[in-house]
């Protein structure tokens, strides 16, 4: 397969913006950032470079809402660390780099907790953007390989990672953790520019797309309180019992955000199942809960909890979670075959050096065992080349395991016939 970058949304500018990369040995460190001037100034040159790495340090720990405690950024030819706490520095033209330039492109490394803090602050997610976990996954590093385990992996570069539990909200940080927290975009510049030239070389940019859009997708980070129950282990299918669990969730969400606390300070998830299955009749009785403390009889916050349980309603039919884990039409034999399956995956994952999780997940193997072949993501594009072809021909009987001198091997079947090459969903 060959890598076309202009047939790939994100292939043109991953193959541009990685030109031209130099490595941290030569790159300019300054030092903490803590001025609205000092920031301007370093965006300013920044901007005009085709990527910037960034990364984030934070805590959450005590709180709801995670506290952005350090902000690092780096191009080929400079780093700094950013001091988002520091009095009177305004991060204006470091949000309009990341969110509003769309001209530089953002490189992250597991970036998901990063990008939930911007969004957190903006409303939007960074565009576009790259995430070098992501692309390791195309290219035989595993499904989700560590900062430090690629920066050994891509540079042969052994991390210090002694401050790597400092408490970052902490005031002054010392030089070791300044250091050690510019080391996760020193190194990011440079390998990204390598990743790239992997991706390049091996025909696979343009098979991190779907997984690229769906990182930047800004409704995986917008998450209304009504919907905090489907987040929560469901004590069953019941509609009264699921209708007063998400009464209840939202009304936690809601009451965690408020207050900035974790929201198991504010109530369990195992005893906000247990109200939801045992609601309590009266205010007074939310003191012989399990969980919940004698104040919870009299006190503002049990007052609000009845509010939200009394305003609860069944859950409707369509809203109902789908009955787990056989999915329908999965038989026995069906389920025989998924586990066929996912053993054809891994081989052929092993061969191609490719994350397993990139080419398939286990609900579309079931899928395909259980007869369905429409809309399933394995039945087109590179993932049919890399796996559905040879996964069709194994459910409908074209393809099959056999053992050779004590080792596994696949083989074709006398009366298989000879396929197309377009994918069934292409």
């Amino acid at each position: 397969m060959e890598f076309r970058a202009a047939a790939s949304p994100f292939g043109k500018r991953f193959v541009k913006a990685a030109k031209g990369g130099y490595g941290a040995a030569h790159m300019k460190i300054h030092p903490l950032i803590s001025t609205t001037d000092e920031l301007a100034a370093l965006i300013s040159r920044m901007s005009a470079h085709d990527f910037v790495a960034v990364d984030t340090e934070f805590m959450r720990e005590n709180t709801y809402w995670p506290i952005l405690c350090l902000l690092q950024i780096a191009t080929p030819d400079e780093a700094a660390a950013i001091d988002p706490m520091a009095d009177g520095l305004n991060l204006d033209p470091l949000l309009d780099l990341l969110v509003r330039n769309h001209d530089v492109l953002k490189v992250f490394h597991a970036g998901g907790q990063d990008l939930e803090i911007i969004h957190n602050m903006t409303g939007e997610i960074p565009n576009p953007l790259f995430d070098t976990q992501i692309a390791a996954m195309a290219l035989g590093h595993g499904e989700q390989i560590g900062y430090s385990n690629l920066v050994e992996s891509i540079l042969g570069h052994n991390l210090d990672k002694g401050a790597r539990f400092t408490d970052w909200a902490r005031r002054p940080l010392d030089k070791r953790q300044i250091d050690y927290a510019i080391g996760d975009v020193t190194h990011l510049a440079t390998i990204f520019p390598k990743l790239v030239a992997k991706l390049k070389k091996t025909g696979r940019g343009a098979w991190l797309d779907e997984e690229m859009e769906r990182l930047a997708d800004p409704s995986s980070f917008a998450f209304p309180p009504e919907d905090a129950w489907k987040r929560l282990k469901l004590p069953s299918r019941n509609p009264q019992v699921l209708g007063r669990l998400k009464a209840l969730a939202g009304w936690r969400e809601t009451e965690a955000r408020g207050k900035n606390l974790p929201r198991g300070r504010i109530v369990k998830d195992d005893t906000l199942n247990d109200i939801a299955g045992h609601p309590p009749k009266t205010q007074e009785d939310l003191g012989k809960v399990r969980g919940l403390s004698a104040g919870w009889r009299n006190n503002d916050i049990g007052q609000r909890m009845m509010a939200a349980l009394a305003k609860a309603e069944p859950l409707d039919a369509e809203d109902l979670p789908a009955r787990e884990p056989r999915r329908p039409g999965l038989t026995k034999d069906a389920a025989l075959v998924s586990d066929l399956l996912k053993l054809l995956l891994k081989i052929r994952a092993k061969e191609a050096g490719v994350a397993a999780k990139l080419i398939a997940r286990s609900d579309e193997l079931e899928l395909l065992a259980a007869g369905v072949r429409d809309q399933l993501n394995i039945l087109s594009g590179w993932r049919y080349d890399e796996f559905g072809r040879d996964a069709l021909d194994l459910v409908e009987g074209r393809l099959a395991f056999a053992t050779e001198h004590g080792k596994l091997k696949l083989t074709r079947t006398a009366g298989a016939i000879e396929e197309p090459d377009s994918a069934p969903n292409a």
